[in-house]
């Protein structure tokens, strides 16, 4: 299965008013500004199947970018993931609006970490109902150091002491999940069901979408395409239990896979970006070492 370009239809232009995104120039031009499907080379949200889109490359922390998916049924429009900040989670939102306009939007967190969750606050400030596993529950004080850690990645010492993350972070204010899940279970989108499965291990707030007609799997970080997976926050059990959840996605039909991080893997890559990550994962677990811990 090759992803198709995603045209944005002339209504986007319209919804785009509400992400305030303005360039003063004819459709065409705007289009080729904002849209950033529009050369084949640069296809940062790209159409996997009628209903599933990939939404990738959004900015975080170097070397890492972060991905979110969008589901789209005849009634329901699902948004898995909300990137690090407000201005992620408009641009997202703003291709959710444009695939099936008028439909109800919801919106599911993959997992606890800020990259995955930090625009939840936008979406829930619209009235949007968020899911997610029942244990991500951060506070305040965790979003502040997050910020802080953002701002200490700086490079340059003068936008550090400036403290430039503040402008990445404007307009982001932290909301958790307000349907909390504990267990797998369905979505009815309306002609289109998807799978919310329990896929614990990077953390224990793991979860991944399936959509099994289009053999689409968001499977957030429990698969990273060329970066070394993220080990660092959990020790060998979490990584024994993060092999079965890879045991039991390997047993999916899948076409596509949306990882967490990195590009969307089609075709052959799909069990080679797999396998990939169980390799690691095994060597950690022989080890006792993750792949990145400094020693």
């Amino acid at each position: 299965m090759r992803p198709e370009r995603f045209e944005l239809p002339t209504y986007w232009f319209e919804a785009s008013r509400s992400i305030q995104l303005s360039y003063g120039r004819t459709q065409h031009d705007f289009t080729r500004a904002v849209h950033p499907c529009y050369h084949a080379a640069s296809r940062p949200a790209m159409r996997l199947s009628d209903r599933c889109f990939a939404v990738t490359g959004l900015a975080y922390l170097p070397p890492w970018s972060v991905n979110a998916g969008i589901v789209s049924g005849e009634h329901t429009t699902l948004i898995v993931d909300t990137g690090a900040n407000a201005l992620a989670a408009a641009t997202i939102h703003g291709y959710a609006l444009a695939v099936r306009p008028g439909n109800r939007i919801l919106v599911i967190d993959t997992e606890r970490h800020f990259d995955h969750i930090g625009g939840n606050g936008y979406f829930r400030e619209r009235g949007i109902d968020v899911y997610g596993h029942a244990s991500i529950d951060r506070t305040d004080d965790e979003f502040r150091a997050e910020v802080a850690g953002f701002n200490n990645a700086i490079s340059d010492a003068v936008r550090r002491g400036l403290g430039e993350a503040e402008v990445f972070y404007r307009g982001t204010v932290l909301a958790n999940p307000n349907r909390p899940l504990r267990a797998g279970t369905t979505l009815d989108l309306g002609n289109c069901i998807a799978e919310i499965l329990l896929t614990p291990g990077h953390t224990p707030s793991n979860l991944s979408v399936y959509v099994p007609e289009d053999g689409v799997l968001f499977c957030g970080d429990c698969l990273a395409n060329g970066y070394v997976p993220n080990l660092d926050c959990g020790t060998t059990p979490d990584w024994q239990q993060w092999l079965e959840s890879l045991d039991r996605l390997s047993r999916l039909d899948l076409r596509a896979i949306v990882p967490g991080h990195g590009p969307v893997a089609t075709g052959g890559e799909v069990s080679r970006l797999m396998e990939s990550v169980r390799r690691e994962l095994e060597q950690a677990i022989a080890t006792g070492i993750s792949p990145t811990a400094v020693t």
